[in-house]
């Protein structure tokens, strides 16, 4: 009974203590919401304009789901030059029409929605999701162009703002349909994207488009014209052809966009295994007091994904063996999928030895390699919840080989063509970033949890390191820090650290493409799994479709 009540005592202090993540996380996201601010969003409503995120609710068909991609990117980036909440364009993933489709509006609130680095980074990933799962992408243009004191971070590159209409050629060739409105200012290179879109539409009055407005015209030829004849509506409907529809409103725009998706033959062409999908017996709510308090205590990653599979129900492969991987089939929304998971309780190897939660071993990358082919041989998409401090060091690993195994587990999960998920619930680091699927192997959708930590090690591990490298380069010019000034430093380095480790870090960068609450983890998997069934997986060649 003391132990009952110990641990709804500790349930209670985890799920408080969540609550307040997830607080912490509504605020910082209704401020991003605010855009440029209220009074540039009233600004852009008194042109007659609807906001960027208003025109996602035109677009999207009421009362279905809908997950907005990279809400986070820019957080905390550009202080310097005012910010740039969202990375200055909203992308979201929904239904239109009852067809799965990624749309894309710049927000012209925040600079004119003029391009960030990091907004070329978020249109880049926008159009990676189209291309990998070959759904529909819809741009709703309203941009000043690139931002002019930051073009040499998103002009030149391989993967800066020309990547984009490489990408826009490359989505027509392959058949996935773009359309394209322009709703207000497009210019310059800008100007690519909706002209290379496969249909363009403009609104009168308020779109325009051109390669050179007005002031530079005047600039480079001499010759005076205002923007409506330069480049507006009737002059690109009526005169130069380059757009295809003429449109009165935003809302009559967005209406006729509705319209066009409504006639495009879109429909799976993979079928994955699927059956009625089951609630869960556990409920999502659970998730919150299951997740012990910073992360730092064992705990059951089993029952955590009984709070998101079908009926909870979890066929183990190879339970007592390499335990601190979990691997396991079951069902989520209907569809059959393959998990690999760390489990963060300390267990007992077959060999007698202890084993620390977290941490992957020589038996557990063995198994998780093995059943990550069996899931490609069976079709089964598969998704890795991410709790890792890395793989097992010292002298006994070494000597049995980890790097070998890790390998193997590397390997599997690079040359994996089924569609791959991934969740980080806590930590990801170092190589155990990579062997669970992390950012650079292709997840067609990488969540995490308000509780992630991505780093190359634990904040404490490195900082220490970095702490004995300063120490070691000061002693051999003669110096040396006193207990209490090698303290500060310590603190200073861990502080910075840490604070890099964030998911907030890590989602301002586009490592992930969004922070949720975990109570929606299931919603969000079951969308990622229904979008990859448009795109035949035994075409798919990992690496090959990149941004």
């Amino acid at each position: 009974m003391a132990m009952q009540k110990k641990e709804n005592v500790q349930q209670n202090q985890n799920e408080d203590h969540y609550k307040l993540l997830l607080s912490k996380l509504g605020k910082i996201v209704a401020r991003i919401e605010e855009g440029g601010g209220l009074k540039k969003l009233e600004a852009q409503k008194a042109e007659g304009k609807l906001t960027a995120r208003e025109r996602m609710e035109h677009l999207f068909d009421p009362g279905t789901p809908r997950f907005e991609i990279g809400a986070l990117a820019g957080f905390e980036m550009y202080e310097e030059h005012g910010g740039c909440p969202a990375g200055g364009v909203v992308v979201m993933l929904g239904f239109v029409r009852a067809k799965l489709c990624i749309a894309v509006a710049n927000d012209a609130s925040v600079k004119a929605g003029a391009w960030f680095p990091i907004t070329g980074k978020k249109n880049l990933r926008a159009q990676e999701i189209a291309l990998e799962n070959r759904i529909p992408i819809i741009y709703l243009v309203d941009s000043a162009g690139v931002y002019l004191p930051l073009q040499d971070e998103i002009f030149p590159d391989k993967e800066n703002f020309g990547r984009i209409f490489r990408n826009n050629a490359i989505l027509s060739s392959r058949g996935i349909p773009q359309i394209a409105a322009i709703m207000g200012s497009c210019v310059a290179g800008g100007a690519y994207l909706p002209i290379m879109s496969d249909e363009a539409l403009i609104v009168e009055k308020t779109g325009s488009i051109f390669l050179a407005g007005p002031y530079l015209v005047r600039a480079a030829i001499g010759e005076q014209v205002d923007a409506e004849t330069l480049g507006g509506a009737s002059t690109h409907c009526e005169i130069s052809g380059v757009t295809d529809y003429k449109m009165e409103s935003d809302v009559a725009c967005i209406q006729t966009i509705r319209d066009l998706i409504d006639k495009v033959h879109v429909e799976p062409v993979v079928q994955f295994d699927c059956k009625e999908p089951i609630p869960p017996k556990r409920e999502a709510a659970s998730i919150l007091k299951l997740f012990p308090l910073e992360g730092q205590k064992p705990y059951s990653m089993s029952e955590i994904l009984e709070c998101i599979v079908d009926g909870s129900e979890l066929i183990w492969y190879k339970e007592h063996y390499g335990k601190t991987l979990l691997c396991a089939y079951a069902r989520i929304g209907g569809y059959a999928v393959g998990i690999v998971a760390n489990d963060r309780r300390i267990v007992k190897s077959g060999k007698g030895e202890m084993q620390m939660g977290g941490v992957i071993y020589s038996d557990a990358a063995d198994k998780a390699a093995r059943f990550v082919m069996n899931c490609n041989q069976k079709r089964i998409p598969l998704i890795f919840f991410h709790d890792v401090t890395g793989f097992m060091v010292g002298t006994r690993s070494e000597h049995g080989g980890i790097i070998k195994d890790g390998a193997k587990m590397v390997n599997a999960v690079a040359n994996s063509t089924v569609p791959k998920f991934t969740v980080i619930i806590g930590n990801s680091y170092g190589a155990g970033n990579y062997a669970m699927c992390g950012k650079a192997y292709d997840p067609r959708l990488i969540l995490a949890w308000p509780s992630a930590k991505i780093a190359v090690m634990g904040g404490s591990q490195a900082a220490n390191v970095l702490l004995q490298i300063q120490l070691s380069s000061m002693k051999s010019k003669g110096k040396s820090l006193t207990p209490e000034e090698e303290k500060k430093l310590f603190d200073q380095i861990n502080d910075k650290y840490n604070h890099q480790t964030s998911p907030y870090y890590a989602a301002a960068r586009l490592w992930v493409d969004a922070l949720i609450d975990p109570r929606q983890t299931r919603d969000w998997l079951i969308m990622g799994i229904r979008a990859s069934c448009f795109a035949d997986i035994a075409k798919f060649n990992p690496g090959v479709i990149q941004t």
